[in-house]
């Protein structure tokens, strides 16, 4: 979310409107380390719900911005509970998706499981976020899981909760065989061999477990490798791979660095994402900008964001994404695919989000 909240900041700069970038600001936490578990989490907690609204209402008297023509933008959902310290009429935020909300709420489907305090803190958070009088969602299905949470119909959504699409919040396009080469060779991927091309966590709705069964499926009408970009292969994932006979094929990048993941988009044969659920799902047009073909999960967002320049199929269905990606093995079919994804890309141009947040707060 840092990165998202430097993009909003870039992109209002570019159309010249002056922004202050708070965050919390590290009291209990300071020198703790990392605080993402044990006592050290709880610190974190004390600087984030307590100091921090604290610093926001000193802040405000002190600038004296209660009745300034100045407006807020909380650039995460899980920070919802800021709202409550803001004035409401200029104050807005982004929700980027309701998987912990939704997991917090007790739905199986959300594949974010909580603990007995998570449950407390999402709701909470969801508490705030449902108030929240400007609100953009990145996507129309993160938009209508929200009104569903809330036990509204689409015809009763609010006046100010819009979908404004997420922008790249990198430069993504596509590198020139001759410059990709060299940087997919130093990621470990064999000089000449083509490779499907997986970009993401281990987590479960991650599904990465397909791009195993989709090569199985394909058997000796292909030969290549799998890479796996992001967080390494766990050992589920590897066992899996060696009960197929696929060791040998699966090559992983830990955390390419931007260049590098660039290249990699640039020189795959596909781009596989069989995700179960998304907020958004950035990866499918960081494919699409460095012209890579995308084959995707069927299940919202992924139609929506591909913007029908990607093939679709169940995630569930491993023969169906082998049979997608054969259909690209034809010069034609392959061409118009990536053709129409640059096209779609120009959908996500950060200028387009940039005036969406303008309009949210109707300054454009």
């Amino acid at each position: 979310m840092e990165r998202f909240a430097q993009m909003m900041q870039h992109g209002l700069h570019q159309a010249a409107v002056q922004t202050e970038l708070w965050r919390p600001i590290p009291f209990f936490g300071a020198g703790a380390g990392s605080t993402t578990s044990g006592f050290r989490k709880w610190l974190g907690y004390l600087d984030k719900w307590i100091v921090f609204p604290l610093v926001i209402r000193w802040r405000l008297r002190q600038q004296k911005l209660q009745q300034r023509d100045v407006y807020f933008h909380i650039c995460d959902h899980s920070n919802a509970p800021y709202l409550a310290h803001l004035p409401a009429a200029r104050a807005g935020i982004t929700c980027h998706d309701v998987l912990a909300i939704r997991g917090g709420l007790g739905h199986s489907d959300a594949y974010v499981p909580a603990s007995r305090f998570g449950r407390i803190l999402q709701q909470w958070i969801f508490g705030r976020l449902r108030r929240a009088q400007r609100l953009a969602a990145v996507s129309q299905l993160t938009l209508d899981q929200l009104l569903e949470l809330d036990g509204r119909a689409v015809a009763q959504k609010p006046a100010k909760w819009q979908v404004i699409h997420n922008a790249f919040n990198a430069p993504f396009a596509a590198l020139p065989p001759a410059e990709a080469s060299p940087l997919v060779l130093q990621a470990g991927v064999p000089a000449g061999q083509p490779f499907l091309l997986h970009v993401g966590s281990g987590l479960a709705r991650k599904n990465r477990g397909l791009l195993l069964k989709m090569v199985h499926a394909l058997g000796n009408r292909w030969s290549g490798l799998i890479c796996f970009a992001g967080e390494a292969p766990d050992e589920a994932l590897l066992s899996q791979a060696a009960a197929l006979g696929l060791s040998q094929r699966v090559v992983a990048v830990a955390r390419p660095d931007h260049q590098t993941l660039v290249a990699l988009y640039s020189a795959c044969a596909a781009f596989i994402f069989p995700s179960y659920s998304e907020g958004f799902g950035w990866p499918v047009i960081e494919a699409q900008a460095c012209g890579a073909p995308v084959i995707a999960s069927n299940i919202a967002p992924m139609p929506e964001v591909s913007g029908g320049a990607a093939l679709h199929a169940s995630p569930d269905d491993a023969v169906s994404f082998a049979e997608a990606f054969l259909t690209l093995q034809d010069p034609a079919t392959r061409h118009g695919l990536v053709q129409r994804g640059f096209a779609n890309c120009a959908r996500f141009e950060p200028a387009h989000m940039t005036d969406a947040y303008l309009r949210l707060y109707d300054l454009a």
